[in-house]
């Protein structure tokens, strides 16, 4: 846990960020935050507590927005997650991790800008598209475990409203978090520091979420997509950022 005060205040900022960007778009508090925190922490400490958080941050922003998730793109997303993590898992044995997050924070990076700037597909996808999708998703989380990007994109060029794009995705990693948090406890994963770094962030996470929520609630949609279109740019320039110091 910080040791300082100068510690505790960007750990609290990291946190709060991320909070803020999770309330708001419905994404990006993992990214955000094992990318700050990784100056402080190890990985094996803070990867299980921000998923521990993340499923705190889910619960929370899914009361009131259940009845808006498009159950049955998740079911067929699902489908397509299933089929390609396994793929996933063989090309992370064949190919250098890196130059998987490289290339994943480059077509994130560009299919965000074309949306950003207009571009929409006339129509939705249908059973076929929403599998591929969720092959997509599964092949980068088997890969990177960055499996969120695909499906951030697909619900948000939807041409459904953007509540139900929120709350679809929301539903999404809870149901996502909530397999990984069984895996990581049966493996023996979760550790007191890991839970003293759950606790420790709750509390700023929390309040950040709430501010995050309510800003999602006063802003135009249109206005809506461009700035989660942004963040998602952001977070694959952090991702690029941060994979070419690992690798330099």
């Amino acid at each position: 846990m910080p040791h300082t005060p100068l510690e505790f205040v960007f750990f609290a900022a990291v946190i709060m960020l991320a909070g803020y960007v999770r309330g708001y778009g419905g994404f990006g508090f993992s990214m955000i935050t094992v990318a700050g925190l990784s100056l402080l922490f190890p990985p094996a400490i803070i990867v299980p507590g921000v998923l521990l958080l993340e499923v705190v941050a889910s619960a929370y922003l899914i009361v009131g927005n259940w009845r808006k998730v498009a159950w049955k793109s998740l079911g067929w997303l699902s489908i397509g997650v299933i089929l390609g993590t396994p793929a996933g898992g063989w090309l992370l044995g064949i190919l250098p991790e890196n130059v998987l997050k490289i290339v994943i924070a480059g077509i994130v990076v560009i299919l965000a800008g074309l949306l950003r700037s207009g571009f929409r597909p006339r129509r939705a996808m249908g059973k076929g598209g929403t599998v591929a999708t969720g092959l997509v998703s599964g092949l980068f989380n088997g890969s990177t475990a960055l499996g969120g990007p695909p499906v951030v994109l697909f619900f948000f060029s939807s041409p459904g409203g953007v509540d139900i794009s929120r709350a679809s995705l929301i539903a999404f990693f809870l149901g996502t978090e909530i397999v990984a948090i069984g895996t990581f406890a049966g493996m023996g994963l979760i550790t007191m520091e890991s839970v003293r770094l759950f606790l420790t962030a709750l509390i700023p996470m929390g309040v950040s979420l709430v501010v995050g929520k309510r800003s999602f609630i006063q802003t135009d949609q249109n206005v809506f997509r461009k700035r989660v279109m942004l963040y998602l740019m952001l977070l694959a320039g952090l991702l690029f950022t941060k994979t070419m110091m690992e690798v330099y």
